[in-house]
């Protein structure tokens, strides 16, 4: 399945599950989007243990390795609309899966070492970036065409996916530590809408800095208007495409937070 990657567990809270990771140095949790760990979140992984970090990366449902088919991706979107560790429609309301996530971070923390960890959400997880700077050990959080709550309605459009009181920690983490919260999206994704980013910009001020890459039609790179993934399916390794310049930023953000000086 993913043969050059670890394989263990971790359990927390009576939940256990698959961990797969590669590399060495700081940890960096990446939190798959839908359908699962497919090739390209792996090799997004592979990415980041060349820039010098720990790839860690949990399976929170699908198969790890499998292509994403069609049908395949309709069955896992099916599952974690019904699933109780996903805030699908919820308004205000963090992911119970994140409080997994935190206790996973806080172990390749101690595992791992450096000053903190490392974290990209990606589609529907791409707001438990957000949530996990509730806890200490998450300094560099990245959300990745953030999805959650669907956009019913423009208040679910605007919504963050994240309790007021984890928004509050987020909030102050930016004020006392400076830290900087790193967003991803292209600008005519209807999954990822452009008020997500605007209430992210709202709540954090200049510790939001948001990456809107042009998808609009006759766009100067050949975007898809329906283009999502920045970083995994869309993504165009060569210098001077907006998708390569997105994942330097990504490394840049990771290199300044998570590299000792």
């Amino acid at each position: 399945m993913l043969p050059d990657f670890s394989e263990s567990t971790f359990e927390d809270g009576g939940e256990t599950k698959p961990v797969y990771r590669t590399g060495s140095g700081p940890a960096v949790v990446i939190i798959h989007e839908i359908p699962g760990i497919t090739p390209d979140v792996a090799e997004f992984g592979r990415r980041v243990a060349a820039a010098g970090f720990t790839a860690v990366l949990p399976s929170l449902f699908g198969t790890p390795g499998r292509e994403p088919t069609p049908g395949y991706v309709a069955g896992q979107l099916a599952q974690a609309c019904i699933s109780r560790e996903f805030s699908t429609f919820a308004l205000k309301r963090t992911s119970p899966a994140t409080v997994w996530l935190r206790a996973l971070a806080r172990s390749v923390h101690d595992e791992c070492g450096g000053p903190g960890v490392g974290v990209v959400g990606m589609c529907l997880t791409g707001g438990f970036a957000l949530a996990m700077m509730a806890d200490e050990s998450v300094l560099a959080p990245v959300l990745s065409q953030p999805s959650l709550p669907f956009g019913i309605t423009g208040r679910h459009r605007a919504d963050l996916g994240v309790s007021d009181a984890d928004l509050a920690k987020a909030q102050q983490r930016v004020l006392d530590e400076g830290l900087c919260v790193l967003g991803l999206k292209f600008t005519h994704d209807k999954l990822s809408p452009p008020d997500r980013f605007a209430a992210l910009r709202d709540a954090l001020g200049d510790g939001f800095v948001g990456v809107e890459i042009d998808s609009s039609p006759g766009n100067a790179h050949g975007l898809k208007k329906v283009a999502h993934s920045v970083l995994t399916e869309e993504l165009v390794d060569e210098p001077g495409h907006p998708t390569r310049e997105a994942l330097d930023k990504v490394l840049d953000l990771f290199r300044t937070r998570l590299v000792p000086d």
